[in-house]
């Protein structure tokens, strides 16, 4: 069985291509567990509820024009379409595209300590459904 090493994975936020100032991408679900246990039952029973969705980015700052914080900063508070890829290229079974809309609600434009790189980490819910297109 293929094992993949992200080296080059894609990350398109809105029209842009924010790939180069990805450090690391985790795209995560989680479902609400509804109990279902009624009269007679000798064991809880449980049905999933509501998807719980969420993208986590770590970045590489830039501040110039055209650049990542020129990008995200004028979106926060507003829902924008993000699609990840394991690898740049084609879409396929071998290489899904996960699309979604992420309610831009946290940004952090500066954060670093002396020598350090200027990063950012976000983790922004999803509003809506996961679309997987191979």
């Amino acid at each position: 069985m293929p094992r993949l090493v992200l080296t080059n994975v894609a990350v398109t936020f809105g029209a842009t291509d924010i790939s180069s100032y990805v450090t690391s991408v985790t795209l995560g679900s989680t479902f609400e567990v509804v109990e279902t246990t009624a009269f007679g039952n000798t064991a809880r029973t449980r049905v999933a509820g509501l998807a719980d969705n969420s993208v986590s980015l770590e970045l590489q700052q830039d501040y110039a024009t055209s650049a990542l914080e020129s990008v995200i900063y004028p979106t926060l508070g507003t829902a924008v379409s993000i699609t990840v890829k394991p690898v740049a290229g084609a879409t396929s079974s071998a290489n899904p595209a996960y699309s979604f809309s992420a309610l831009i609600s946290e940004w952090t434009p500066l954060n670093g300590s002396v020598g350090e790189l200027a990063t950012a980490s976000v983790t922004w819910p999803i509003s809506g459904v996961i679309t997987k297109t191979v």
